[in-house]
């Protein structure tokens, strides 16, 4: 099983171009799998039936998975089926009568505008030495980026001249999103301001620089919007997409179509955006109740 295993992921790897951290995670699910079958003495592909998936997803419940997490296993395992079979590597796909656990989407935690407009001021008047901060956020909510992407960026992601950034997303997938004045005016201090003195003596092509004239990581960027989220005097649970949540959201409320944020999002299928259309909801019935007569 792996040897099955590696072929699988060497195929998503090649063949669908999937990030590192993805496949990561699809090979310690799928080891996760093949280890219960192996303990029930299954080491053969075509002897699995669909009733030991199932008892996998059991186990994982049991053992205190949330519904997320044990899709995300389903997901993977149902994957790999279809791959052997479709490869000739086994005869049948057990995964065919195993449903997918019906998930709950919980509307991510959002900023308001004067809770971002606070942030940015506090990053802002936070001195010369943190100006790099205050470009950071302002970019993050002007463009809805993933944290890996921005950290990711490199100086030629940037046309300020036309007013877009150009993203590397999942599967290596890029996309151009456009950024407004205040996001391409703070861009053109940093890089005529800020940049020269993080780079020192070293030479690269990445945009956001750490104190060391290295890339900044990703966990700097989150650490970063913590801090001034918390300084701001924010008390809500801020997470590293908290700014892209507030991004696509706060589109959503000035009239934007799905459409359009589903491609700035970068995301592959609508019904990941459509997370956001509690707000069109809210939204309605913020004016139902204004303006209806017996609202």
């Amino acid at each position: 099983m792996k040897a099955l295993i590696s072929e699988f992921i060497n195929y998503m790897a090649v063949e669908r171009g999937l990030a590192k951290n993805t496949l990561s995670a699809y090979t310690h699910d799928l080891e996760k799998y093949t280890g219960f079958l192996a303990d029930r003495k299954i080491q053969n592909s075509d002897s699995i039936h669909h009733d030991q998936v199932t008892q996998f997803m059991m186990a994982l419940k049991k053992g205190g998975l949330s519904t997320t997490s044990i899709c995300r296993h389903l997901a993977a395992i149902k994957m790999f089926h279809r791959f052997l079979v479709r490869e000739n590597l086994a005869k049948q796909d057990p995964t065919t009568l195993v449903e997918t656990p019906k998930l709950f989407k919980r509307v991510p935690e959002v900023l308001t505008q004067k809770e971002v407009e606070t942030i940015l001021q506090v990053a802002y008047k936070a001195g010369s030495k943190k100006k790099r901060d205050y470009v950071i956020l302002e970019l993050f909510y002007a463009s809805g980026m993933r944290v890996s992407e921005l950290s990711d960026l490199k100086t030629s992601s940037v046309n300020l001249e036309a007013g877009f950034v150009r993203a590397l997303g999942k599967g290596s997938k890029e996309r151009i999103i456009p950024i407004g004045r205040k996001a391409r005016e703070a861009l053109a201090y940093y890089y005529g301001k800020v940049r020269p003195k993080l780079l020192k003596t070293t030479q690269t092509e990445n945009l956001f620089l750490s104190q060391q004239g290295k890339r900044i990581s990703r966990q700097s960027v989150w650490a970063i919007i913590k801090q001034y989220a918390r300084l701001a005097g924010i008390k809500k649970n801020i997470k590293p997409h908290t700014l892209r949540h507030t991004f696509a959201t706060h589109l959503l409320e000035h009239g934007a179509d799905l459409r359009s944020v589903q491609e700035m999002l970068g995301h592959a299928d609508i019904s990941t955006t459509q997370i956001y259309t509690h707000v069109d909801r809210e939204r309605l019935k913020r004016v139902h109740k204004q303006f209806h007569p017996r609202g």
